[in-house]
């Protein structure tokens, strides 16, 4: 007779489940910070080398804790519960440890549908202090870097704004402020366009009749959104947003009107060159009718250029 001894619960580790569903880099930063704050044991996950295609771009990070909970993509999804049981394990051992999923894995069992494979690094974070310093860094508007010292098992802060990638011996995961989009123009417009961007991730800030923002309110990652249907009130806003460092400059308004609004920042002594960086008619599509069209026009057309930026 062969006799069955049931495992003991306390050895047993938790089962990994979602705490939420994000691939926010600043969130997924965030729930790490809390949790080592509440006492949790909590690695960081970073997706350190991409071999043939993968779903996520390199950097992409998860945060995992002891107990279980677990945050953010390295993947498309089919992977997240697998890499935090494996992250469980390094807890519980207090090492961090790199892992292959996909194309070269010894996890056969593991396949990533897009067919290539990626490499991860798990690091079990000592305390909160470098985490809350990036955020804070990214909440002045500040691009920052956390770089990973896989010999020293430590992380660091690295300020600038490098591509994430490897640099020498360690991994600099590169983090911008969260995107910006500065409204102003007729109110329809404006509501429509502020509630597609909010439920894209985007930060909005909606400008009084007659508020200019200054230079500095306008940064790398802040784009400008013109939905006036008078070019002259657009006038003092363009003449700001065009020498500022603002990401994405776009008015609404027919190729007609665009004619105009630029003969009238030229008789303003306004920079020819500067002329070109102004997206009209505004949007990723002409011809957009109703406000509703009209705002995932302009959304989709300030993500593209978003993209554009994180390529180059």
């Amino acid at each position: 007779m062969t006799i069955r001894i049931a495992a003991d619960p306390e050895t047993l580790s938790p089962e990994p489940r979602a705490a939420f569903l994000s691939d926010d880099a600043i969130e997924v930063l965030s729930f790490a910070a809390r949790s080592l704050e509440e006492g949790q044991s909590t690695a960081l996950i970073t997706l350190v080398e991409i071999r043939g295609g993968a779903a996520r771009a390199l950097g992409a990070q998860m945060v995992v804790r002891s107990d279980g909970l677990y945050c953010g993509f390295v993947s498309g999804g089919c992977t997240e519960a697998a890499v935090a049981a494996e992250t469980i394990t390094a807890l519980g051992k207090g090492l961090d440890r790199t892992l292959r999923l996909g194309e070269g894995s010894p996890f056969f069992d593991i396949v990533l549908p897009c067919g290539g494979g990626i490499t991860l690094a798990i690091h079990v974070l000592a305390d909160a202090a470098v985490l809350r310093q990036a955020l804070s860094t990214l909440q002045r508007r500040s691009p920052v870097g956390l770089r990973y010292h896989p010999g020293k098992r430590a992380l660091s802060l690295q300020h600038g704004s490098e591509a994430s990638g490897w640099y020498g011996e360690s991994f600099v995961r590169a983090y911008r402020p969260r995107p910006r989009i500065i409204l102003a123009g007729t109110p329809l417009e404006i509501d429509a366009v502020a509630r597609v961007a909010v439920a894209a991730g985007y930060e909005t800030v909606v400008l009084e009749r007659g508020q200019v923002p200054s230079p500095d309110e306008l940064d790398g990652d802040t784009a400008v959104a013109l939905l006036f249907h008078d070019v002259d009130r657009e006038l003092p806003l363009l003449d700001v947003a065009l020498t500022s460092n603002a990401f994405y400059i776009g008015a609404l308004g027919s190729r007609r009107t665009h004619a105009k609004r630029c003969q009238l920042l030229r008789d303003c002594g306004g920079d020819e060159r500067l002329l070109s960086r102004i997206k009209a008619p505004i949007g990723l599509f002409d011809k957009a009718r109703d406000a509703r069209s009209l705002a995932v026009s302009v959304v989709a057309d300030i993500a593209h250029a978003r993209l554009r930026l994180d390529w180059m």
